[in-house]
């Protein structure tokens, strides 16, 4: 470490909180647009205009996060976007302090800076308190070079799923919605002159039905075992709640905040779930969705879905997020709206021919394997990225041993 010197934050950095601008939610609803506006633990809401322009580093200045760590406390704001009061806004003077200073405050413990009992509070002033090494200009560009290599990595994956799950619900709404699935000649049915009939629900191809929900799935629900009696927590098996889904980017569940012992699984009636099951949360809010990777339990505030026959989970899952309006319509609830199973299982839906279908769900299913396989190569270098960087940061590890 006698390479290394400590230096404060405004040493090496500009601080540009003077400049962030807070909008209410009410304001935001009226200047809906296209860049982000950022808060403490990352984008919030998307505005009609920006502040800033440019890399920049936020880091939470408030919030329970802080403590908790559930989400990093230090992230890059890239482009065109605004920050609210509630982030520490940061350039570093150089491009590689931007990442230097990114990494050192994801894995810093700032407990020993925080004000504020109830809600914690990391000040400006506590912040320039804050000691931060960095060996000389070579070695810390090669730390963070090594970093922003996986971190990249992770990012490009990221993106190729977002355009994947973006082409699924396309193609979704191409052939279940707007009946354009190919003909026997490769053609767009409906625009093509496909022979359309009178239904319920409007005109559908010939050959297709109409049924309700409760003949293509079947639910079952969940619980939580007290949280009182400890010898039901902290065990082997996935449990999950409704917050687990709630910062997911994909429709993947590949981990649980919560695990549950083999006593607190046999209070659940479900039991643990298999792979591949489909989630929908039921309230508060109702909407969030998830195909599991993993084995596991669930609360109350889950349908857990399971296909019959030829119907896959994927195909179910696009469903619900194009029909996602037919599940809230059918939900009640004074404190606030719960869609129940027997109300879920009732609502009416087109059933596609069985060969169309299938067409679908081999498609579906190609693309949902790339998905699942960046995601799980992400976990992977996340891993690898969570081990490398305190002992990277602190020099523990020489990067002349990489």
């Amino acid at each position: 470490m006698s390479e290394w010197k400590e230096y404060k934050l405004d040493e090496i950095a500009d601080i540009y909180n003077n400049k962030r601008i807070p909008l209410s939610s009410i304001v935001r609803s009226k200047r809906q647009g296209k860049y982000p506006y950022y808060g403490a633990s990352g984008i919030v809401d998307y505005i009609d205009d920006y502040i800033f322009d440019g890399d920049y580093i936020l880091i939470s200045e408030d919030g329970e996060n802080l403590r908790s760590r559930k989400t990093p406390i230090a992230f890059r704001a890239q482009g065109k976007f605004w920050v609210n009061n509630h982030a520490h806004i940061i350039q570093g003077k150089d491009k590689f302090l931007n990442n230097w200073i990114s990494y050192f405050f994801k894995n810093l413990n700032v407990s020993p800076y925080l004000t504020g009992a109830v809600q914690p509070k990391l000040n400006k002033e506590n912040l320039l308190r804050i000691p931060i090494p960095i060996p000389d200009f070579e070695s810390a560009s090669i730390i963070t070079e090594v970093l922003s290599s996986l971190d990249d990595k992770i990012e490009l994956n990221n993106n190729i799923n977002k355009e994947l799950e973006k082409l699924a619900q396309t193609l979704f709404k191409q052939w279940f919605i707007d009946f354009e699935f190919p003909n026997e000649n490769g053609e767009p049915y409906q625009s093509s002159g496909g022979e359309m009939v009178e239904s319920e629900l409007g005109m559908i191809p010939k050959d297709w039905e109409i049924g309700i929900l409760d003949d293509i799935l079947e639910v079952k629900g969940g619980t939580t075992p007290s949280t009182k009696d400890a010898s039901f927590w902290d065990g082997i098996y996935h449990w999950t709640s409704p917050r687990d889904l709630s910062n997911l980017e994909f429709p993947l569940l590949i981990d649980t905040d919560k695990k549950i012992t083999a006593k607190g699984l046999k209070k659940i009636s479900s039991g643990l779930l298999p792979k591949g099951t489909l989630l929908l949360s039921s309230r508060a809010p109702i909407g969030y969705l998830a195909i599991t990777e993993i084995e596991t339990a669930i609360n109350q505030g889950y349908i857990a879905i399971n296909g019959k026959k030829e119907f896959s989970n994927i195909f179910i899952l696009y469903w619900l997020k194009v029909n996602m309006h037919l599940v809230i319509e059918r939900a009640n609830g004074s404190t606030f709206l719960e869609i129940s199973k027997t109300n879920f299982k009732q609502i009416n839906c087109i059933i596609p021919d069985s060969t169309i279908l299938h067409q679908y769900i081999n498609q579906a299913n190609a693309t949902f394997e790339v998905m699942r396989n960046n995601l799980l190569e992400n976990q992977e270098l996340s891993t690898l990225r969570d081990t490398l960087l305190p002992k990277l940061i602190s020099g523990e590890l020489n990067v002349k041993d990489l």
